[in-house]
């Protein structure tokens, strides 16, 4: 079974993003950027199905510009077989990204396609959901468990009122939750074999996508600064305050 992981460019976590002084979107000249930790976590759950022997191959794709070709190799680098990056300086939304990922899945024909569950740049958790639609696959989204059980995919995953297994029939769509591993460290040897590892790359024109977008950014602004705490004496104070200045009682 082949798996096809998709993993996205984003600003390193570690990083305090700042807004363009226009509010047209985020400022990302000369800021470190890296793999989306979720989808970090969906290539090390590959590696490890991989390396229990359940699956053959695991194929990692990126959808945006050159620089991806970095992420790609990462993900290489953590185990991946082979890379496929679909080049691009057109901004991407969700569902043309879905779209071009169904294109590469038709193409492939992994029996499971793993994301992580959103990206922390939009936080938009959409593209895995749609592309099941677009792929009419099974699917599963904030996978913490992942397990083959007689060619079907138990898959646990969080919900608000706890956990909920589901069992999946392949090919299946799956998205991954922070819990579900820790993806492994890197080293500089597997660096150096990602490095001679196949990255092929595409056009959107060559998979028949049309990325014309569909949502219009009208502003991007920071959030209000949050006033300093205080401290009160005593309980009555404080309900007090909670009714005459915060008005929350």
């Amino acid at each position: 079974m082949k798996i096809l992981v998709a993993v996205k460019r984003v600003v390193d976590y570690n990083v305090k993003v700042r807004v363009k002084s226009d509010g047209t979107g985020v400022d990302i000249a000369n800021v470190k950027m890296s793999m989306n930790p979720f989808d970090e976590i969906a290539v090390e759950e590959a590696v490890r199905l991989k390396e229990k022997g359940v699956a053959t191959e695991v194929i990692v794709v990126s959808c945006g510009v050159a620089q991806c070709q970095e992420t790609l190799r990462t993900a290489m680098a953590i185990g991946a077989d082979r890379a496929i990056l679909v080049d691009t300086a057109e901004e991407l939304q969700p569902l043309a990204v879905a779209k071009l990922l169904k294109a590469i899945v038709e193409a492939e024909v992994p029996g499971l396609v793993m994301l992580g569950k959103q990206a922390i740049d939009d936080d938009c958790n959409q593209t895995g959901q749609m592309l099941a639609a677009l792929l009419d696959r099974p699917q599963a989204t904030f996978a913490s468990k992942i397990e083959l059980v007689e060619g079907h995919l138990l898959v646990t995953r969080e919900i608000d009122g706890g956990m909920e297994t589901l069992r999946l029939v392949l090919p299946a769509v799956v998205t991954a939750d922070l819990r579900l591993n820790e993806p492994r460290y890197v080293t500089l040897p597997n660096i150096m074999k990602a490095k001679k590892k196949p990255l092929r790359t595409l056009k959107p024109a060559d998979l028949g996508v049309d990325l014309t977008p569909r949502i219009k950014t009208l502003k991007v602004s920071e959030p209000p600064r949050r006033s300093a705490g205080i401290k009160v004496p005593d309980v009555a104070t404080l309900v007090s305050k909670l009714k005459s200045e915060a008005k929350v009682i």
